[in-house]
């Protein structure tokens, strides 16, 4: 059974840093089929994470809302529902 209660977030384009609105997500690497094991990441009371996968700096931007990334297309939205 598919998981969409956390925002999901990708590097396509392997930037140096993501910036995103929330400190609760997952990382899955790049896109699918390349994707690496989708990974639950908690900033806790830090404002950056690194992905143990792909080594992605993942920044808390509070001016971002939960579902933004900067880049913006850096969000994974899965259009397949899967």
């Amino acid at each position: 059974m598919a998981d969409y209660a956390y925002a999901r977030f990708r590097n396509d384009n392997a930037v140096a840093e993501i910036r995103i609105g929330i400190k609760v997500f997952k990382c899955i690497g790049v896109s699918p089929p390349q994707d690496h094991p989708h990974i639950y990441l908690d900033m806790g009371d830090d404002d950056t994470i690194r992905c143990p996968y792909c080594a992605t700096l993942f920044r808390f931007d509070p001016r971002l809302g939960p579902g933004e990334a900067d880049p913006p297309d850096c969000l994974f939205i899965d259009e397949l529902g899967e």
